[in-house]
């Protein structure tokens, strides 16, 4: 039985059980095809907080705070939790508000494209290969001797800021004082139960922390040094959500069973900015090292680095709302285009000028 039980078949389980609660959270409340997007999701939030004013955007979701947390818990019962940091923060900042920028053009973070994928909507192909685009370009820029620098060990204290903020955040959804806002119609008026929201976060969380699951890992792993095992996680995921959609009801748009890119939920068809808009992402988040949900679950093991990108995306959501770049089913947002230009130009010159010099 322990030769069953290796490091392959884990990542695999994992995959096959977060598709499983991607696709399901859709029938317990969450928007369609978005039964876990921690872009949205921290978008969401930064709505909550007032930070910009999208009303139907706007909820404490409990599955972020999960997400850190449960890493967190998972971290120190497994002695892995490592206070560190101080390699290029404010460049990790900004990298990291110029992935949330691309995913909300895209709408979506790499887990919503393919549930997105899986619920039937082929945008998310034009949006995967736009991301592998971009991380390929990441890669180029690795090879090349881009580095931000080694973190260092850090005083406790830095690696609890961010466990605190969640559990303040956590506090928050659950006392829903009258400066927090809701949305009363649209994706953010749509959530699962706190208590079951929190806990499929918590799970997440444990499962990420355990196998370094990262949807842009992954990819990065097979073109740079032809490792496979990440992949296999991030297929089951892919299969699990396929099936489950299927049997719950949730595959393709208006109710029928098909295939389409047209009237999906929480879409639009623009496919030169969906390609683009994930590509940033694709290659900021190659030059960060992993995807949102990989740097929250970072910033529960004590990572500040990883704790200042996620703040790069709070920030990044709260730009792209108050400032039209955005995305909506009705399409790409006024300024989303030039914003997603201005990031290729920071990303690419970011890549040139911090190569390691021998």
């Amino acid at each position: 039985m322990s030769k069953l039980w290796t490091p392959r078949t884990k990542i695999i389980l994992v995959g096959l059980i977060f598709g499983t609660l991607g696709a399901l959270a859709v029938n317990w409340g969450n928007p369609s095809n978005m039964g876990i997007c921690v872009a949205c999701f921290l978008r969401d939030i930064a709505g909550a907080l007032n930070l910009h004013q999208a009303s139907v955007v706007q909820y404490l979701r409990p599955e972020v705070m999960g997400f850190t947390l449960g890493a967190f818990i998972t971290a120190f019962a497994f002695r892995e939790w490592r206070p560190r940091g101080g390699a290029s923060p404010i460049i990790r900042f900004m990298l990291g508000a110029f992935v949330m920028i691309g995913a909300l053009v895209f709408l979506g973070c790499p887990i919503r494209m393919l549930l997105r994928l899986a619920g039937g909507d082929l945008n998310g192909i034009t949006a995967l290969a736009g991301m592998l685009f971009g991380i390929l370009v990441g890669i180029f820029f690795l090879k090349k001797g881009f580095n931000l620098g080694r973190a260092v060990k850090a005083h406790p204290a830095a690696g609890w800021i961010m466990p605190v903020v969640m559990i303040g955040l956590l506090i928050l959804a659950i006392l829903n004082p009258g400066f927090i806002t809701t949305s009363e119609s649209g994706p953010g008026s749509m959530y699962v139960p706190l208590a079951l929201g929190l806990g499929i976060g918590v799970l997440v969380g444990f499962m990420a922390q355990r196998t370094r699951f990262c949807s842009v890992g992954a990819w990065r792993d097979i073109f740079l040094v032809r490792d496979f095992h990440l992949i296999s996680g991030i297929a089951a995921f892919f299969v699990a959500a396929l099936v489950v959609n299927y049997i719950a009801g949730n595959f393709g748009a208006d109710g029928i069973y098909s295939w389409g890119f047209a009237d999906q939920p929480v879409s639009h068809t623009d496919h030169l900015w969906n390609f683009f808009g994930m590509g940033l992402l694709g290659l900021a988040a190659t030059m960060i090292g992993g995807c949102p949900l990989r740097n929250l679950v970072l910033s529960g093991e004590g990572d500040t680095d990883a704790g200042v990108t996620v703040l790069g995306y709070i920030a990044g959501a709260a730009i792209a709302h108050n400032f039209l770049l955005a995305s909506s089913p009705s399409g790409v947002g006024t300024w989303g285009p030039v914003a997603v230009i201005i990031g290729w130009v920071f990303c690419i010159g970011i890549g040139f000028a911090m190569r390691a010099r021998a």
